[in-house]
């Protein structure tokens, strides 16, 4: 009789918690919604924990939603929190009058070991696709898959900031993830453009947002002697270790006018020489971008790792701005994102 009772009081609690999730998804999204016509997008951060017993973080795509849920700070049993994420989930989808089936909510779980700062968990083979738009712009996503999508909003301001400074110049964008800010660059009338990763999943997936937007990147394997030969392509996808090809690029010489530094916080791939820790490499992954900076050139410097911070005597002879206030967006208004810098190098 107890047993049951308890399973009564649960119940309700999480019929009562699905209700104020509804409530409060259903109101944010008719104010962000007119503001997302606006700006020009149909992506945006729609809740991030707004109720502290709701735990959730929930991105609108156009007309589906990809989420995921923090974990808590104290066990639950498994079958009860599927449970209750079938419950967030129906009210997501009453909220924003869709399909239940085009709510998509992962568990984001602390991974321990090597994999502790993996984010591009796969979740399960759904492939459900979309194409979403972002000034005047064209992004395919994954909402079902994996805990990334392929594009991260929290950027948005950074993207459009980037195009704005990309006409004439030669562009390198290192762990490009999914080819956005290159996209961008392109759309700037960027003179070239060199993306690099590591995966190949994320040049392919940047070669199809290339296609979407009517321009063409082409894959390119990269000799002894770097970029410096004739009959490359004007946008370049580039499949390396970010650390060994800034290395390479230094040896050689090479030079860019606009570089966009956008590492994860860790990385241990296995195609890299060396594991990737931004707290402790972040000094000399900087300065080698700056030797390979034009003079006069701009190095846009994006990092997630939480309570973040640059001192400006660590780097001088370029002028360093915080560009983190400028970037905070309607929908992130409240949040935390990236910390960004900028360095110029004086002419």
């Amino acid at each position: 009789m107890l047993i049951e009772k308890n399973k009564d009081v649960l119940r309700e609690k999480v019929l009562g918690q699905a209700a104020m999730l509804q409530n409060r998804v259903r109101k944010r999204h008719r104010h962000l919604k007119k503001w997302a016509k606006r700006a020009g997008t149909d992506a945006f951060r729609l809740y991030d924990r707004d109720i502290p017993e709701i735990p959730l973080v929930l991105d609108c795509y156009g007309n589906g939603v990809a989420g995921a849920l923090y974990q808590r700070p104290y066990e639950k049993d498994q079958a009860e929190e599927q449970h209750w994420l079938r419950a967030m989930t129906g009210a997501i989808a009453a909220a924003l009058e869709i399909p239940a089936a085009q709510v998509f909510l992962k568990e984001r779980k602390r991974q321990r070991g090597k994999d502790q700062y993996q984010a591009f968990h796969k979740h399960v083979d759904r492939h459900f696709m979309q194409d979403i738009h972002e000034g005047g712009l064209c992004f395919r996503v994954n909402l079902s898959d994996y805990l990334d999508t392929g594009f991260f909003l929290d950027r948005r301001k950074m993207r459009h900031l980037i195009r704005e400074e990309a006409a004439g110049k030669r562009v390198l964008n290192l762990f490009c993830y999914t080819g956005a800010f290159s996209v961008y660059a392109a759309a700037g009338g960027a003179a070239e453009i060199d993306s690099v990763d590591l995966s190949n999943t994320y040049l392919d997936w940047a070669a199809v947002n290339f296609q979407l937007n009517h321009f063409e990147a082409r894959r390119i394997k990269t000799g002894p002697l770097g970029l410096d030969y004739p009959g490359l392509p004007r946008y370049r996808l580039i499949r390396g270790d970010g650390l060994a090809f800034l290395v390479n690029a230094v040896n050689t010489r090479l030079s860019w006018d606009l570089i966009i530094l956008d590492p994860p916080s860790f990385s241990n791939s296995k195609g890299m020489q060396n594991t990737l820790d931004i707290r402790r490499d972040y000094q000399g992954l900087i300065k080698q971008c700056l030797s390979v900076l034009s003079p006069g050139g701009k190095l846009w410097f994006s990092v997630n790792a939480k309570g973040f911070h640059l001192n400006p005597e660590e780097f001088p002879g370029t002028t360093l701005l915080d560009t983190y206030p400028v970037l905070i967006d309607e929908d992130f208004r409240g949040k935390r994102i990236p910390a960004c810098y900028t360095f110029s190098r004086k002419v």
